[in-house]
């Protein structure tokens, strides 16, 4: 492997783990600065500049990651076919171990990087409004609010039970998807055996 290659690759895994630190960190304390992350990841802080010019590059990167991979779930969720609601429940099986770290973006997205957040979330919220729509056009979801208004109080259901004591293990996935099942209408009985059927 050429000296350029390896230089490229260990660039990449500097960037890589500062963004895995600075989730976890901006987890802890959402107003941590660069330094403090930094020093978390072990590297000075000019090497978190080199790779992240400001606070808000490195907050657009990580919301950039986040998408990326909550949309790729949905994505894949839509084209499976299922009902809106077991749909639903695969969603949030699938999101759940993510879930709990990304739950920083949305105390973010309630500050001063709320603009940039919200405008590189709308992929995400579009899937989400999409699935649900699906739901109310079946009749499986109920239709008090737009769809858009309805996936959205669901999905905070979901990062709310995330920042909470039951964020860890099989229970806060459960009471999760419930709890947002519950909010998109569906009945308690039925979202119980849905949630049952999750592995």
């Amino acid at each position: 492997m050429s000296t350029k290659s390896s230089r490229a690759r260990s660039l990449n895994e500097t960037r890589d783990r500062i963004l895995d630190v600075a989730l976890d960190v901006l987890g802890e304390n959402p107003d941590a600065g660069m330094g403090e992350i930094a020093s978390t990841a072990g590297v000075v802080r000019r090497t978190v500049y080199d790779h992240f010019p400001s606070r808000l590059d490195l907050v657009r990167t990580l919301t950039e990651r986040a998408v990326a991979e909550m949309a790729a779930v949905l994505t894949e969720v839509n084209a499976s076919g299922a009902e809106a609601d077991a749909a639903w429940v695969e969603f949030i099986a699938r999101l759940w171990p993510v879930a709990h770290r990304y739950r920083v973006l949305l105390a973010l997205r309630r500050g001063e990087y709320g603009e940039a957040i919200h405008g590189l979330l709308g992929p995400v919220d579009e899937h989400l409004a999409d699935l649900v729509k699906r739901g109310q056009d079946t009749e499986v979801f109920a239709q008090h609010l737009p769809a858009g208004i309805l996936s959205q109080v669901a999905y905070g259901v979901v990062f709310a039970i995330a920042d909470s004591d039951l964020s860890n293990g099989t229970l806060g996935a459960r009471a999760a998807t419930i709890t947002s099942l519950l909010m998109l209408g569906v009945p308690e009985t039925r979202a119980i055996a849905l949630v049952g059927d999750q592995p």
